[in-house]
């Protein structure tokens, strides 16, 4: 089983790969469709603007082909700018579509007084129970580094939420997509896990068919 982080030219793709390989995961960063068509799961992974990073996507191919295996049923984990390009939008540099896999809109943080872009860890507070967070308690903590950050349509689609000034979600899931706001690759043991459970969300959804 393997497991691929899109390479389309945004954020830190060999931190990401070096974490699931510190896990034990077989995972290969790419940007060949075949071979993403082929892994088991998807990470999309994205440090900067969201107007960018949706170019990058659509000049290469990379949009329809995450809708196309998310349709599959594919297991696909956005982290950061990843988890916000699933939405259907963003109004960064002026507003930009998104993807439009979860519903919602991405906004920049209400920081008030507080410093932008937040950076550092925060703690999350789980909302709801996802395979993605089995394990870990109900209050924990992540690094985040963002300016800008999710309002979802649909109040179940937020696991997870963490306070800058004001509540924001932090961690999301809608149908087989997975997106955390924080940098799970940068957060330690906590991070780590989070990152097995995906890895174990990826084999159980071919495991019907290896077998």
């Amino acid at each position: 089983m393997t497991i691929a982080v899109v390479d389309y030219g945004m954020g830190n793709r060999r931190s990401v790969e070096k974490a699931f390989e510190h896990i034990g995961a077989n995972v290969v960063v790419t940007s060949d469709p075949e071979r993403l068509r082929a892994a088991a799961g998807l990470v999309v992974p994205g440090v900067g603007a969201f107007p960018r990073g949706m170019a990058n996507l659509r000049e290469l191919g990379l949009d329809e082909l995450l809708c196309e295996r998310l349709a599959q049923g594919t297991p696909v984990l956005g982290i950061c700018l990843g988890m916000q390009l699933a939405f259907e939008r963003s109004t960064e540099q002026g507003g930009t579509q998104g993807l439009g896999v979860i519903g919602g809109e991405v906004r920049r943080l209400e920081h008030g007084a507080l410093k932008l872009p937040h950076i550092g860890w925060n703690e999350v507070s789980f909302t709801a129970s996802s395979p993605l967070t089995e394990g870990l308690p109900e209050r924990c903590a992540f690094y985040h580094v963002h300016s800008f950050a999710p309002v979802p349509t649909v109040r179940e689609d937020i696991l997870g939420t963490a306070v800058y000034c004001t509540p924001f979600a932090s961690v999301v899931a809608h149908e087989n997509f997975y997106g955390v706001q924080f940098h799970p690759e940068k957060s330690s043991a906590a991070g780590l896990r989070l990152l097995a459970n995906f890895a174990r969300i990826c084999a159980r959804a071919v495991a019907p068919v290896a077998s």
